[in-house]
């Protein structure tokens, strides 16, 4: 009756209901019912969930993402991106996902990276004749890059749901994050053909639009500088950024006001207790599933199974996308990860190097029809068609997938730089 409990989630999330609440319902049922554990379990394992310090960074990243997207700094990272690219095929493009790469590494979202950057480079690739879709199709998939780039607020859930070090999981994040960039930079390039625009290159025009951008590009700089130097902890990085935007939206940023930081933190506040609740009730099921075995059961038999190694893992990642086209990042990770983990850590895959795998795949989820949550944003910004925007999207999705493919195969791309 344990393995039934894997169903209650799914049902209820599929009914309408918040996926805390099916979480919380089949925790309930499992101690109740099989466990025969008193209710008070529930109570403190929802708290239990929540007192991990790691958890700390969360809030700051979200409020230092929050303050850099309401200023100038996401038009000053489009135009050093742009200056960047010179003349380049779809330099206007490949600037998007350049941008989007870098705005990821400050915010460490998705979601405030299509908002910041889409409407932006939007009209400017609009203006450049690019179609309409292949335009929103480019910015859904590049501000997914942000779930994988450092600081990613995906990473610090995985870590606390794998017991894995979040600065570690950032450090692996790094060449994974630029590997996804640079497929979907070169597919551009490619698609655009001997079409060209802008300015040719100019390394003083490069200059003066580093000068203009340096704020904006030195927050990923002073986060992981400061984590792989070992001088900062990622919950002292995440409070760093944070300072550090807030004396940019005080002293760099006229045009922002003391409302702007107030509505920036209530915003922050308010994703900030959305996830934190999904993280209490995803620790209360975890506890109860890996009590009952489940896991374990279910990694002892996808092991014993006849087929090779690798038939496992592109089954993993499968099942990985299709959770990333129907749940929130948030929630898949803190729900997949307690089942998922053992088997990968069966078939011989370093639990960091499994982290990159899972952020990824649920990445690429943001973008996967139907319900890719980025595919909503971008429709809901742009007023979009969503049938033509989901045929420009699969070109995005293949390439993707090779970058998936290139990270799930080659573990050296996720372990270097964290020297494993």
């Amino acid at each position: 009756m344990a393995w039934f409990l894997l169903f209650i989630p799914l049902v209820l999330v599929l009914l309408g209901l918040p996926v805390f609440v099916g979480l919380l319902a089949a925790a309930a049922v499992g101690i109740v019912v099989i466990m025969d554990v008193p209710g008070m379990a529930v109570h403190q394992y929802l708290f239990a969930s929540l007192d991990k310090s790691a958890l700390l960074a969360i809030p700051f990243f979200l409020f230092a993402g929050e303050l850099m997207a309401r200023g100038t700094q996401a038009h000053k990272l489009m135009d050093w991106a742009g200056a960047g690219m010179g003349r380049l095929p779809g330099s206007t493009g490949v600037a998007t996902v350049g941008a989007s790469t870098f705005f990821g590494a400050i915010s460490g979202s998705s979601v405030a990276t299509v908002g910041a950057i889409g409407r932006i480079s939007h009209g400017r690739m609009l203006e450049e004749g690019y179609d309409t879709p292949f335009a929103q199709a480019l910015i859904a998939s590049s501000a997914a890059i942000a779930s994988v780039i450092p600081p990613s607020i995906a990473m610090i859930l995985y870590g606390i749901a794998a017991e894995e070090s979040a600065a570690e999981l950032f450090i692996a994040g790094i060449i994974p994050g630029f590997v996804l960039a640079l497929c979907l930079a070169l597919y551009i390039a490619w698609r655009a053909g001997r079409r060209t625009a802008g300015e040719a290159f100019s390394l003083r025009r490069l200059l003066r639009a580093t000068r203009r951008a340096w704020l904006a590009l030195g927050m990923p700089v002073v986060v992981l500088g400061g984590i792989y130097l070992g001088i900062l902890s990622p919950t002292e990085a995440a409070g760093a950024a944070c300072a550090y935007a807030i004396l940019v939206t005080l002293f760099a940023e006229p045009s922002l006001r003391l409302a702007d930081l107030w509505q920036s933190a209530v915003r922050a506040m308010h994703l900030t207790a959305q996830t934190l609740v999904i993280v209490a009730a995803s620790g209360v099921f975890a506890w109860m599933l890996t009590v009952n075995g489940i896991p374990q059961a279910l990694a002892g038999w996808l092991t014993e199974l006849p087929v090779p190694g690798w038939v496992l893992l592109i089954a993993i990642n499968l099942l990985l996308l299709v959770v990333g086209c129907f749940m929130d990042t948030a929630s898949a990770i803190l729900v997949m990860t307690p089942l998922l983990l053992p088997i990968a850590v069966a078939l011989g895959v370093d639990p960091v190097h499994f982290g990159i795998i899972m952020t990824l795949n649920l990445s690429i989820g943001m973008f996967t029809p139907p319900i890719g949550l980025n595919i909503f944003i971008v429709q809901g910004l742009f007023r979009g068609n969503l049938p033509a925007l989901y045929r420009a999207l699969l070109p995005f999705i293949a390439v993707s997938l090779v970058a998936l493919l290139l990270v799930t195969f080659i573990p050296s791309l996720s372990l270097w730089l964290v020297g494993r």
